[in-house]
């Protein structure tokens, strides 16, 4: 199998890029500010401050262990991919990045500066069905029961902890915190904000004048489906609307006014695609109506 399954230049580009941007986050403004960091990068931070080791290289060291073992339950292709972006990360931290200038002023800036080039570069990766290994590769191999945020929050947060116990630094713990945070809001809006909507269902006795007000108001259509109560087994419409978050609060009120009696719900939409959003396959005609 080769080193390179199935890659494209923009994979390439896109992983080069990622990996850049968590290098610029993590040692030119994580590592100056002297906060800890989650991960394996948080580890290898920590032997970096003891020991004067390079991050980049032994965040690999670190990762190659856990990397095998996983090979068989997640794939070789999956593998692969990870190992080449554990490389790609492991250059940009130690060649790359030096070449910058460390930020040296406040604590806070470093933080939110970490955390948000740091979660964009993650995302870039993970839109590319790679990862940089780490702690989340390996609890996935397991298949655990439990929520894998909640496990990976727990062991980032070990981490953190230890890394501000070692350096006697409480306010490192909370900035540390903030960081995994970001990381987290950064990776979400990287990968499904710029489609992200609102979507709600309206359960209702007049499904007319709903789909006129839903259209005088903010000019989008709707689906209208057939329901029934549950309880007096009476005929209901559920309408299904999908709209960007600033037109929802006009919708609501305007449902409301228009059929005070209705059920209403309001669901996050992580991906909106179609007529008038972004659109499913860019530059391919839509079906045509026979």
């Amino acid at each position: 199998m080769s080193f390179f399954p199935k890659m494209n230049f923009r994979v390439l580009c896109m992983e080069i890029l990622g990996s850049f941007l968590i290098a610029v986050g993590i040692y030119n403004f994580a590592l100056p500010a002297g906060f800890p960091m989650t991960g394996f990068s948080g580890i290898a931070i920590i032997l970096h401050r003891l020991f004067a080791l390079p991050v980049g290289s032994m965040t690999i060291v670190l990762n190659i262990p856990v990397a095998l073992f996983c090979c068989r339950l997640l794939g070789k292709t999956f593998f692969l991919r990870s190992f080449r972006c554990m490389l790609i990360s492991s250059v940009m931290m130690d060649a790359a990045a030096p070449l910058l200038p460390l930020y040296q002023g406040s604590r806070l800036l470093a933080a939110i500066s970490t955390g948000v080039l740091g979660g964009i570069g993650y995302a870039l990766i993970y839109m590319q069905g790679s990862s940089t290994g780490g702690i989340t590769m390996s609890i996935k191999s397991f298949k655990p029961h439990v929520p894998l945020g909640r496990i990976v929050f727990a062991a980032d947060a070990i981490i953190i902890l230890i890394g501000g116990i070692i350096f006697r630094d409480v306010d490192g713990i909370i900035y540390g915190l903030i960081v995994t945070y970001l990381f987290s809001i950064m990776v979400d809006r990287t990968m499904y904000g710029a489609n992200a909507g609102k979507l709600t269902l309206i359960v209702t006795s007049h499904p007319q004048q709903i789909t006129e007000t839903i259209v005088n108001c903010i000019g989008r259509g709707s689906t209208i489906l057939n329901g029934q109560g549950s309880y007096r087994h009476e005929e209901r419409f559920v309408i299904l609307c999908a709209c960007s978050k600033k037109q929802m609060y006009s919708l609501q009120q305007a449902v409301r006014l228009t059929d005070p009696g209705c059920f209403l719900i309001i669901l996050e939409s992580n991906e909106v695609h179609g007529e008038g959003f972004h659109p499913l396959a860019l530059g391919q005609k839509p079906i045509s109506k026979h």
